[in-house]
């Protein structure tokens, strides 16, 4: 059996693995990224496509080495079709947008990783997590091309992606590593990048149109005026629907996808749900979609995986120093992620919950009864203000939809309570069982005001 003995091992060549071992490298320690796919594959992954906060991304990488993949760089809202209601939501996004080539943009990462010094393993499975008697991780073991090899390492990152292998064969029981995760809590998804015959006329816009069910809805995100990311997803807590054959009836329907030319197919399953609780443990640390580090209520994750990159990393660097890899030496990291977009994640993912609760027809109705930049901020903000001169117009407009409109605004409460909640992290390991038991009692009122079945 090979063995290697790198400081970190970095599971995954996604997003959150490129940035933590990239900036792990820039300072000079040795990192190894193991990547199950070959060196030609690597960085192919299913995704929108779509980028919020593309004015943003951690140094490790610069965004100068990966502008080229923004292939379009026009897009500043998203386009809400409501079939039900026979009605067109132009909803503003705060922040810089774009749409990229998610390949290209896989590829360019992997340079830059590999540029700062991260050595990359292609064709290597991992298999199992090995862990000393007290539990800390110590590595992993794989086969590279069919042959056994071993990882040695002082902390192990997970970026595996949703639903990680990793976890599955750790021993987390004593520690707070969120363990409470499950298929529910997740989306299965499938795309199509379709080239069309002609420019379409929505180029600027991220378009959005729910399906007959509440809990999925379809995308087409333009990565050019003629080359379109076409995609379906639905939540796993709902019956399976038949993504391929929807997805492709719904872009027969379509006027302008008539002769359209598909150049690549994938699926994946997407974590809409909350942030994990905790995702350290003593010599490992969860990033990216292994921590669920995903906005629930669009599926977007490439900043903040990038961002929890980078945080892992430099909490890595920290620990190595201090000849420190336990829990509590990792903890930071947790609390980095929940200063920065954790707290909004947890609260976006309520209105995720919503709707599972709601009828089809009725969300729809709401839907269009909010205005576009109301809607926006419940979407990418968690939160969202009213005046009472606002609530008055909207009582007129929205008649008909009262009830369900009283409903958004008490599960609103409910999300603003929780995202207070989440600014409040604890600083210290020994505090979190405290800090949880208050959350779980939180999350008690979003089922109760919702109606929805809880998700945890």
């Amino acid at each position: 059996m090979t063995t290697h003995t790198p400081d970190v091992a970095v599971v995954g060549a996604g997003t959150s693995g490129c940035y933590a071992a990239a900036t792990i490298a820039r300072e000079g320690y040795d990192v190894v990224v193991v990547e199950r796919k070959s060196a030609e594959e690597a960085g192919h992954i299913a995704c929108g496509d779509a980028l919020k906060g593309a004015d943003a991304f951690p140094e490790a990488i610069p965004k100068s080495k990966i502008e080229s993949a923004f292939t379009n760089t026009g897009v500043d809202h998203g386009r809400f079709e409501i079939p039900q209601e026979d009605t067109v939501l132009e909803i503003p996004v705060p922040g810089e947008l774009a749409v990229i080539d998610r390949w290209e943009y896989g590829r360019l990462i992997i340079e830059g990783a590999k540029e700062a010094g991260a050595e990359f393993h292609y064709d290597t499975v991992v298999q199992d997590v090995t862990q000393e008697p007290d539990g800390t991780v110590t590595g992993v073991r794989a086969t590279r091309k069919g042959d056994p090899v071993e990882y040695d390492a002082d902390i192990v990152i997970d970026g595996a992606g949703a639903l990680s292998l990793l976890q599955d064969k750790a021993d987390f029981s004593d520690v707070t590593f969120d363990t409470n995760v499950s298929y529910s809590q997740f989306c299965s998804a499938y795309r199509e990048v379709v080239h069309v015959p002609d420019p379409v006329e929505w180029d600027d816009a991220l378009v959005f149109k729910p399906t007959k069910r509440a809990a999925g809805y379809l995308w087409y995100f333009p990565r050019t005026e003629t080359e379109i990311n076409a995609g379906l997803g639905f939540q796993m807590t709902e019956q399976p629907m038949k993504l391929v054959e929807d997805l492709k009836q719904d872009l027969r329907d379509r006027p302008e996808f008539a002769g359209a030319r598909v150049e690549d197919k994938l699926g994946a399953a997407l974590p809409t749900r909350r942030p994990y609780d905790s995702a350290v443990a003593p010599g490992f640390i969860a990033v990216g979609d292994a921590a669920g580090y995903v906005n629930p209520t669009t599926g977007g994750g490439i900043a903040g995986a990038a961002y929890s990159g980078k945080y892992a990393g430099e909490q890595a660097i920290e620990a190595i120093e201090h000849g420190d890899v336990s829990e509590a030496a990792l903890w930071e990291y947790n609390e980095n992620v929940m200063d920065h977009f954790g707290s909004r994640y947890a609260a976006l993912d309520v209105y995720n919950i919503l709707s599972t609760a709601v009828d089809v027809d009725d969300l729809m109705g709401l839907l269009a009864a909010l205005p576009g930049e109301k809607l926006a901020e419940a979407l990418y903000e968690g939160s969202t203000q009213m005046s009472m001169l606002f609530k008055a117009k909207l009582a007129v407009k929205s008649f008909g939809y009262w009830r369900n409109i009283l409903q958004f605004y008490r599960t609103k409460q409910r999300a603003d309570e929780l995202m207070a909640h989440y600014e409040d992290y604890p600083t210290d390991p020994t505090e979190f069982g405290m800090w949880r038991s208050r959350r779980d009692s939180i999350m008690e009122g979003v089922y109760e005001t919702t109606g929805a079945d809880p998700k945890y």
